[in-house]
């Protein structure tokens, strides 16, 4: 029966006075970015020294000979090595993560958002004790693989994403809706710059070790905010099944079932775009620490942490832009304003072959990251109020796919064209991004626009 309780429980949300700070999701979204920057850079660099100890190579270490080393077959077989572990690491995590955020999404329109952020933090925290282990005891890199499936069950930062986005829409109109979730969005930046910028340095004076327990303990905080402190914003959460087709076929329901509130034409379009930015912007991120590691950049780990920072400073300087854009410009046309920018930064890094050539590439993206708000803002208003948490289930599916392909691509693609181009990756990227500058374009022109319509907002 629908009300009894399932192996996995239908918790009883906790009620308002049982928090210890009603506090808002944003520290939670810092400090899971915070985490997971710190390793995403480290675990590289890690693949990439294990193989090369594996392998006795050390050519990258000494910059003044890195160059000699172009076509060096070692070299490509390290490059080959670490491209593909990150690859199945990815693969792994997205394809269980396919399931879990989705299903964990769906429930939260139920339970509240509170259990999900809460498993989610705690996926991420088995991640990283599973990366400690196998950094202190030398195990098998294979180990990170099974991390990233552990935290991708429990819902992985895809999940808390969604309950992220969720809980921002819950208590936000469709007049600051855009700014919030670009607020949200930024906090995701200011975490990744800071930690990109620690870990850089941290790596050169102790090691690989110390960065990853600094990860973990942050992670503990992070949960214990999410049991605790968190300021739940589903206004009557009640008892649901986790185990159950319901959740899922919500979900669907979204896309095929005809309804007054929303255009499904303007749904799947408009997650069409979001999947095709997602895509370009994780693929571009899976090969860029290795693009940096390799001849002809040689970078090291200081200037790899100075890239990284660079990567993250747009989800600021987006957030910036766009409140002083929104005064002149419609949503519509600043998102199409940071395409462009987008599509220069890849063709940059594509024919980047010193680092200050590379810095210029970052420099064009300060606009590139408006897009995501604009249109998972766009989107929450075609939905009902009571439908949040199964559209961000949607949004964080269409995440997961496009984690899933941009993986499978760059990865693939990236030690498929060592020998006649390294940069052909991001050429691609930049073909692939004129698609959502269409569509997006396509949608603002047609009418109705279901998505400045008015419906029941939470005070």
């Amino acid at each position: 029966m629908e009300g009894r309780a399932s192996p996995l429980g239908e918790p009883r949300a906790r009620p308002a006075g049982a928090v210890l700070y009603r506090g808002p999701v944003e520290p939670l979204v810092f400090l899971a970015n915070f985490a997971l920057v710190l390793q995403g850079p480290l675990t590289t660099q890690y693949l990439w020294h294990r193989f090369s100890a594996d392998l006795g190579y050390n050519g990258t270490r000494d910059r003044g000979n890195c160059g000699n080393h172009s076509g060096d077959p070692i070299m490509q077989e390290v490059e080959t090595l670490t491209s593909h572990w990150t690859l199945y690491t990815n693969v792994g995590g997205f394809l269980v993560g396919l399931f879990s955020s989705t299903l964990l999404g769906a429930w939260s329109d139920c339970v509240g958002r509170r259990p999900l952020l809460v498993l989610a933090s705690f996926g991420l925290l088995l991640q990283a004790l599973v990366s400690i282990f196998v950094v202190q005891l030398q195990l098998h890199v294979g180990y990170f693989v099974l991390g990233r499936i552990l935290c991708a069950l429990l819902g992985d930062f895809s999940g808390l994403l969604a309950a992220g986005f969720a809980s921002v829409a819950d208590v936000s109109s469709n007049r600051n809706r855009t700014i919030r979730m670009a607020l949200l969005e930024a906090c995701i930046g200011v975490a990744g710059m800071l930690a990109s910028l620690l870990g850089g340095h941290w790596l050169r004076a102790q090691g690989y070790a110390n960065p990853f327990w600094l990860a973990l303990a942050l992670l503990i905080a992070m949960t214990l905010y999410a049991a605790f402190c968190f300021g739940e914003t589903v206004k009557e959460p009640t008892r649901a099944r986790l185990f159950t087709l319901r959740h899922h076929r919500s979900i669907v329901q979204l896309y095929v079932t005809p309804a007054p509130e929303k255009s499904r034409k303007h749904l799947a379009l408009y997650s069409l775009a979001i999947f095709v930015v997602i895509t370009v912007h994780f693929g571009a991120q899976d090969i860029l620490t290795l693009y940096e590691l390799s001849t002809p950049l040689c970078w090291d780990s200081r200037l790899i942490g100075y890239g990284s920072a660079a990567q993250h400073l747009p989800y600021l300087t987006s957030l910036l832009v766009l409140r002083l854009l929104q005064y002149c410009l419609a949503d519509t046309w600043v998102a199409e304003i940071g395409l462009a920018f987008n599509i220069l930064g890849m063709v940059v890094f594509a024919f980047a072959t010193i680092t200050p050539l590379m810095f210029t590439g970052y420099g064009l993206l300060f606009l590139s990251l408006v897009t995501t708000p604009v249109i998972r803002a766009k989107l929450s208003k075609m939905v009902l109020h009571s439908e949040h948490g199964a559209l961000f289930s949607a949004v964080a599916c269409v995440n997961a796919l496009a984690m899933l392909t941009a993986s499978g691509i760059f990865n693939s693609l990236y030690p498929a064209t060592l020998n006649f181009m390294k940069g052909f990756p991001f050429l691609l990227g930049a073909a692939l991004l004129f698609i959502p500058a269409i569509l997006i374009g396509m949608l603002e022109k047609a009418t109705p626009h279901p998505e400045f319509q008015q419906f029941p907002q939470s005070p």
